[in-house]
């Protein structure tokens, strides 16, 4: 169902993205479409460099004058509603997407954003190292454990390097786990997920690197073949393509590690629509055209994400693949996990905050300052703070 048009005297749509630049042919085409199917109405495109995304965006819906439509990434998003500082988006408007991708953009059980596509990591592995070390496929964190001393042992690489201390990452692994909240941050559960990790750091079965080093240096150290498993977006395949030909040969990809729960984890980039925009209904419907089937289609085929339209992903370019043409397996596999990604993990208050608060408890549990039960308990206590604040 498309929004009913708002008559004003110019109907300009003054739109925002983040760095779509070098897909300025198709976004110029859906742009020339949109205007032809909707004479009264010009969208003025803005691309934003990724790295003044936030600033800028903050600036303008403080603003009496914000752009009409803004792509923006979930936390920064749920941030804004927070404040008040975004449109509401009736649910009726969302029958195009995965209801539990909708679900986990809500801030309150309101809606304030749409999806525009997304990512889901993949399991990128070395098929050779996994021979030598004569251990089966792992799909949970549990079997990464159990086999990372027999990777050492028969092979004298790690298992991988986790980047457990970068950005959300450990957010989303204890997610897996169910532990998303202050309350149950210092479970038994939990304890004994952040106890896996130290286990593996203790033995030297994961690099100490595994402390402070992002996905680049897990990527660096996959690419020189020092490690077995990387978790990572598709597009990381290109790369590893490029850069290490020969560590290429002896990749394959399967699905992303799971927890207790089975379920995957994605991120999302989105369209909000600021409260103090002129054209709300204007931007509502650039929108939904812009996540319709055909258009959600045509991006997926330039990129490497993965639309967020239900009847995109049921087309072929998201079931069928070649056994050794890996982009395309990976796409697949990525497309799939979308199906079952509840619980998804949702913005909370001070999300950032909370991701370094347990990035924190990570490198002081793995360095031992302290015993993992009195760092989560600490751990609880701020996080609480925050979610109050």
């Amino acid at each position: 169902m498309a929004p009913t048009r708002q008559k004003t005297d110019d109907n300009e749509v003054v739109f925002w993205t983040l760095q779509m630049s070098d897909f300025s042919d198709y976004m110029n085409k859906v742009i020339t479409n949109f205007e032809k199917e909707n004479p009264d109405i010009k969208i003025k495109w803005i691309d934003v460099p990724f790295s003044e995304g936030e600033k800028r965006t903050l600036a303008s819906v403080l603003s009496n004058n914000p752009p009409d439509l803004i792509n923006l990434n979930p936390d920064f998003a749920a941030l804004l509603a927070q404040r008040g500082a975004l449109f509401e988006i009736e649910e009726k408007y969302t029958s195009q997407f995965n209801k539990s991708i909708i679900n986990s953009l809500k801030t309150d059980g309101k809606l304030y954003s749409l999806p525009w596509y997304a990512t889901s990591a993949i399991t990128i592995y070395n098929k050779d190292l996994l021979k030598k070390a004569n251990v089966n496929l792992p799909t949970t964190y549990e079997d990464i454990s159990k086999i990372a001393p027999i990777i050492k042992d028969k092979t004298n690489k790690y298992v991988m390097l986790p980047n457990i201390t970068e950005n959300d990452t450990m957010v989303k692994i204890l997610n897996k786990y169910g532990i998303n909240s202050a309350e149950n941050i210092n479970s038994e559960k939990s304890q004994e997920v952040f106890n896996m990790f130290k286990n593996l750091y203790e033995k030297d079965l994961i690099p100490k690197e595994s402390i402070t080093q992002t996905h680049r240096e897990a990527l660096e150290k996959y690419m020189a073949e020092n490690i077995v498993f990387f978790q990572a977006g598709a597009n990381f395949l290109t790369m590893i393509k490029e850069n290490a030909p020969s560590t290429y040969q002896n990749t394959d990809v399967a699905p992303q590690i799971t927890g207790d729960l089975g379920q995957n984890d994605f991120s999302l980039m989105n369209f909000v629509i600021p409260s103090r925009a002129k054209h709300k209904q204007e931007a509502l419907k650039f929108a939904l055209y812009l996540t319709n089937k055909e258009n959600q289609l045509e991006l997926a085929k330039l990129t490497n994400v993965i639309a967020v339209n239900k009847e995109t992903l049921k087309d072929n370019f998201y079931k069928e693949y070649e056994e050794n043409d890996l982009m395309s397996k990976a796409r697949v596999i990525s497309a799939n996990q979308l199906y079952n990604i509840d619980p998804p993990m949702k913005p909370q208050r001070n999300q950032k905050e909370i991701n370094t608060l347990i990035n924190t408890a990570v490198q002081e549990i793995l360095i031992n300052k302290n015993t993992t039960k009195n760092i989560l308990d600490d751990v609880s206590i701020k996080y609480k703070k925050l979610i109050a604040d």
